[in-house]
């Protein structure tokens, strides 16, 4: 019998996160969102008026796939684009229905977060200390 390889943090979180990630993504179906469509539209509304390139590098996506997901969300009355036409920056902003959807989002995430705090409160404490030495650090 071989032996375990050894612990890799790296690993470690990257499992942690994979599973999360699922139930989140599960959580987030009932309201017709993915991980990826939920933090676009907090992008959205945390910075009225973002740029689609400025939007794809914040999200790690391509500018294509920004367009593709404003346009969907455009379509479901999520998001409103003042000008909407080529060649015109864009005032992109969240309507009222995509702040209720985000609102319910909110409660689906906080409902993980109670449960993950509960089954890991020690890496809850970890976690949120981590996030915080990481913001110190960042210019």
């Amino acid at each position: 019998m071989s032996e375990p390889p050894p612990f890799s943090p790296t690993i470690g979180l990257l499992t942690v996160s994979r599973i999360w990630d699922a139930a989140l993504a599960e959580a987030l179906k009932p309201l017709g969102l993915t991980t990826r469509k939920y933090g676009l539209l907090g992008h959205i509304r945390g910075a009225p008026g973002i740029s689609f390139s400025e939007l794809a590098r914040r999200s790690r996506v391509t500018v294509q796939s920004v367009h593709t997901a404003v346009t969907s969300f455009t379509e479901a009355g999520l998001v409103d684009d003042g000008t909407a036409h080529a060649g015109s920056a864009s005032t992109l902003r969240v309507t009222e229905r995509g702040e209720a959807l985000l609102t319910e989002a909110a409660r689906a995430l906080a409902r993980l977060d109670d449960a993950f705090a509960l089954q890991h409160p020690d890496l809850t404490v970890a976690l949120r200390a981590l996030m915080s030495d990481m913001a110190a650090r960042t210019p």
